[in-house]
């Protein structure tokens, strides 16, 4: 996931020039190893959230301006949805204690969720230039 972030924020940050952006360009910047990234892109290309340009000058752009594009979205296309009816457990699903545990963990996750779908690949370009000092508390 966090490979699919850097390359969407790489992306992101050459949305405004609309100039491509090539893979070994994001690997050498980021360490990445380029043959993930090709796997990483081609999702993001068939979720319709990345276009490629071929050519010597071609690359990957975002199909969408950095402010309509939720880190939850890029998530969803890279890991799948989320599953509707939340964590499970191991133990006895009768068990009080095992049921009182499972509604804690659906509440973490939908106030993770919510985070996810509130981040915008521009929130986090902002954030990557030192300007968003604030902090989200859960």
């Amino acid at each position: 996931m966090e490979y699919a972030c850097v390359a969407v924020l790489e992306l992101a940050s050459h949305h405004a020039s609309g100039e491509p952006v090539r893979i070994r360009d994001i690997a050498e910047r980021h360490g990445a190893p380029p043959r993930f990234l090709v796997q990483i892109l081609l999702q993001l290309k068939g979720a319709g959230l990345v276009s490629s340009v071929r050519g010597a000058a071609g690359g990957y752009r975002l199909v969408e301006p950095p402010d309509s594009i939720s880190l939850g979205r890029v998530m969803d296309v890279i890991d799948g949805c989320p599953d509707e009816d939340g964590p499970k457990s191991s133990a006895s699903p009768d068990s009080p204690v095992v049921q009182a545990l499972v509604r804690a963990w659906k509440d973490v996750a939908a106030v993770e969720r919510k985070m996810l779908d509130e981040i915008t690949l521009a929130d986090l370009l902002e954030r990557a230039k030192g300007g968003d000092e604030r902090m989200y508390h859960i």
